[in-house]
């Protein structure tokens, strides 16, 4: 795997869609092996989250985030993105470290395809089986970039906030050493239960949902 260096940092205030604020160090990358434009936010103390994993202390809280225009743009009910991301920012700046914001829309199909894959749901397929009718692996992410940014950024070890173990098996592979897998909460909206089920059922993601009928 090449070696990919920060190319731009910038400080910048945030302010999330319910009001919530922040301040994150924006990285952009040289080198990484895909054409995407992924970006690394520095949140809370990150310096000193670097520093004391260093000196064998805990890693910092680290959250891949794939893009979500619908969800973390849109506020879209059909997913939790937006919710988990929101969920990362609070979280991560509390104890420092980093979201990955990798830009993977529709697990790695694009926008438009994603699009025609809820269509595809509406008629009663789930998330997967919609990419796969239309051509598509049911998840087309890979998380070298995530590896790459985190080794120019220092990070050799993370705490990984996520409810999806592909995301820690892949960057096992990849040389990061995963302390943990921290699962984020359960955002539950009226439309996404269906989803959320089939991240549980066919990827054996580690969410807790209600029991239904």
């Amino acid at each position: 795997m090449d070696e990919a260096t920060v190319r731009t940092r910038v400080r910048m205030p945030l302010r999330l869609p319910d009001g919530h604020v922040a301040v994150a160090d924006v990285f952009s990358f040289a080198g990484l092996a895909d054409t995407g434009e992924h970006v690394a936010l520095g949140l809370g103390d990150w310096v000193g989250a670097l520093a004391r994993a260093a000196g064998g202390g805990a890693a910092p809280l680290v959250r891949p985030h794939s893009e979500c225009l619908t969800g973390d743009a849109f506020g879209s009910q059909r997913c939790d993105c937006g919710p988990q991301l929101r969920e990362a920012v609070e979280r991560i700046t509390a104890v420092g470290g980093f979201v990955l914001y990798l830009r993977q829309e529709g697990r790695g199909i694009g926008l438009y395809a994603k699009l025609d894959a809820y269509a595809l749901q509406d008629t009663g397929l789930d998330t997967y089986e919609a990419n796969v009718a239309l051509g598509h692996r049911e998840d087309e992410r890979d998380y070298t970039v995530a590896a790459q940014m985190l080794r120019a950024l220092g990070v050799d070890r993370v705490a990984l906030l996520t409810n999806n173990p592909d995301k820690a098996q892949q960057l096992l592979r990849l040389g990061v050493t995963v302390t943990e897998s921290v699962p984020t909460g359960v955002h539950l909206s009226p439309a996404n239960g269906p989803y959320l089920a089939a991240k549980v059922r066919r990827f054996a993601h580690t969410l807790h949902l209600p029991a239904t009928r």
